[in-house]
């Protein structure tokens, strides 16, 4: 019997044991599971539904179809500074929460239901996703290499002895910088990338507006009347970080010239082998800028051989 009661007392000592060491680890798993983030998206998944989505809203596509999908990795977090960054050291585009579906982190809203803005921002930072993929690419196609090769000529002859405006609001105020190569490199990918996100939202607030014109597409004159006032405007202009930190403390972002805004040449180019743009459209577009520049500046300017 003492036996007995011995056996019984060990096992229930046993159980308390078990029992013990079970509350254990479930407390402390508890606070590593609370602490396991969302889930990032299926990249290959949202970059292809972004591209049919575009396509769907009639949005430009083709360079976003040169892309591979599984090419780019996407987060979302709370950005402070911008809406949107692109790493291209490790192909990952960040995205404000703010983007996402039901601001949740997971997946893209709906293109549809993102303001101009926001898609004059994402195509923004599309386009360095595309310009990252073509400097990647290990045999590029004779499209690819020409884009890139034109894009190197304009980066050593455009973008590396340049004037900046120390003060947005004084443009006329002007100082000379010389560029390092990563930071003409950044100014002249910035510089096209604003012209993409201009170009962009500026479709989307044409279309916006009634058809005026029943013999042609509204968006069309429409687009070209807003191309020439941004050339009057110098609108189209790029931006750099210092690299030197005493003058990254003053400015985070450098703003070149007027005179440095996105040329002819480089544009025509954009429209051409980046957006797609129509013939016509390109055709109009060639003869507002000779009108609004009928002389080459001997500043920023390219030598005539680089023509598309």
């Amino acid at each position: 019997m003492r036996c007995l009661r011995s056996y019984i007392d060990h096992m229930q000592g046993v159980a308390v044991v078990l029992v013990g060491g079970m509350l254990l680890v479930l407390l402390c798993s508890a606070p590593i599971l609370a602490e396991t983030p969302a889930a990032q998206p299926d990249a290959s998944r949202l970059w292809s539904g972004l591209v049919a989505e575009a396509k769907a809203l009639r949005l430009p596509t083709q360079f976003l179809e040169q892309v591979p999908a599984h090419f780019v990795t996407f987060e979302f977090e709370d950005l402070h500074a911008f809406a949107a960054e692109y790493h291209p050291a490790d192909h990952r585009m960040v995205l404000d929460r703010s983007l996402s579906l039901n601001a949740a982190g997971r997946t893209l809203r709906p293109l549809g239901r993102l303001t101009h803005k926001e898609l004059e921002t994402l195509y923004h930072e599309l386009f360095h996703v595309y310009m990252d993929f073509l400097e990647q690419e290990s045999t590029p196609s004779e499209a690819h290499a020409s884009l890139i090769a034109f894009a190197r000529e304009q980066q050593h002859c455009r973008y590396q002895q340049v004037l900046i405006t120390p003060v947005l609001q004084k443009r006329a105020l002007k100082e000379e910088r010389f560029l390092s190569e990563t930071e003409s490199w950044e100014v002249l990918n910035e510089t096209w990338a604003v012209f993409i996100g201009w170009a962009v939202w500026t479709q989307l607030e044409v279309d916006q507006k009634p058809r005026r014109d029943s013999r042609g597409p509204a968006h069309t004159s429409g687009w070209i009347t807003r191309l020439d006032q941004a050339e009057q405007d110098a609108a189209v202009i790029g931006y750099y970080e210092p690299e030197d930190l005493e003058e990254k403390r003053m400015a985070r972002k450098r703003f070149l010239a007027p005179e440095f805004r996105l040329s002819s040449p480089e544009l025509l180019r954009l429209m051409k082998d980046v957006l797609g743009s129509q013939p016509d459209v390109i055709r109009q577009a060639t003869q507002v800028l000779q009108r609004s520049r009928p002389v080459a500046s001997t500043r920023g300017a390219c030598a005539a051989s680089t023509k598309p």
